[in-house]
């Protein structure tokens, strides 16, 4: 039997970190993860998907991870019940995270989207990082001539570079 669950997407709010009666941290939070297509309108929907993390990893998570957050989770998906005040029965899907990965540079989040509330919203990389963080405002990182990163964009057509130009001489067919 296999029950694997990889998912890549973006915090929904901030993790909510407690500690159960036994002193066990669990973090729970929700992952936005984009559809790979549009629906008849041509927007792009998105599944908001219930995860939760237990432990040392619980307590990582919840230090490292904000609303906004681009995070990379791996684990398997687990189905409980419960019987809730009012007697009815409530069934609960939810992923149980093994591992999770930060996906983006420490400050790319305050960069995306400042805080009036926060002086440190654009000093994100005042520590010498120089990442290219155009995230969510539909555009491609631009190139500088002193940067040769290609362009990894999801929309970019990764075949309308300039032809190669080669000799049939040189082909190894």
């Amino acid at each position: 039997m296999i029950n694997n669950v990889v998912l890549v997407g973006r915090l929904t709010k901030d993790p909510d970190l407690r500690y159960t009666s036994s002193g066990q941290a669990v973090a729970t939070f929700t992952v936005a993860v984009n559809r790979n297509f549009t629906n008849q309108s041509g927007n792009r929907e998105a599944d908001f998907i219930n995860c939760v993390i237990w432990r040392k990893a619980a307590e990582n998570f919840a230090n490292f991870a904000r609303k906004g957050s681009l995070i990379g989770v791996t684990g398997r998906i687990q189905t409980r019940n419960y019987e809730n005040q009012q007697g009815q029965k409530v069934y609960v899907t939810e992923v149980v995270a093994d591992n999770f990965q930060m996906l983006e540079p420490r400050g790319a989040n305050e960069q995306r989207q400042p805080n009036p509330n926060n002086n440190i919203g654009n000093t994100a990389n005042a520590g010498g990082n120089n990442f290219n963080n155009n995230f969510d405002q539909g555009q491609a990182p631009q190139q500088s001539a002193n940067n040769s990163m290609p362009n990894f964009d999801r929309d970019s057509d990764p075949f309308s570079g300039s032809a190669i130009d080669i000799s049939d001489d040189d082909l190894p067919f």
